[in-house]
């Protein structure tokens, strides 16, 4: 008996939230349909031309346009910013630095430090845990009582 591979399939949304696109600047064919995981793996291993633009010049989704700004999601909105903007809209923003950007990226460095800070601290603790759990193991095996030799 052969069993046969099922293609794992996504949404159209899934497919250009992976790919870093936003879907509605994606052509129809790409709406309209479903992507299938060795669709999704070819069209990021040689990105076809629509692709490649879309990635360059935008419209970009708003994760990217954060990303591209140094600030959260929520400080786009906390801006204004609510709409897929193009690589040339976002270039414009850098340049005016309003400062609504300027605090959000400031608010986004201490976010990131504290996230540091954070981990650290539990690698500190984690490591004090484990130092402790084997010096606790090493008193159990002194105090083990020991059998005399015949």
């Amino acid at each position: 008996m052969t069993s046969h591979k099922n293609t794992q399939t996504m949404k159209p949304a899934t497919a250009a939230k992976k790919l870093g696109v936003y879907l509605e600047a994606t052509p129809a064919a790409f709406r309209e349909g479903v992507v299938s995981r060795d669709e999704l793996d070819a069209l990021q291993a040689d990105p076809p031309q629509w692709l490649r633009e879309l990635r360059r010049n935008g419209p970009h989704p708003r994760q990217v346009v954060a990303a591209k700004l140094g600030v959260s999601i929520s400080g786009l909105a906390r801006g204004g910013i609510t709409e897929a903007l193009t690589t040339e809209q976002i270039e414009a923003l850098k340049q005016e630095s309003p400062e609504w950007l300027l605090k959000e990226r400031a608010t986004q460095a201490e976010v990131r430090k504290e996230t540091v800070r954070i981990k650290e601290k539990q690698a500190k603790e984690a490591e004090q845990a484990k130092e402790k759990a084997a010096r606790a193991g090493q008193q159990a095996r002194d105090e083990r009582p020991r059998r005399p030799r015949s």
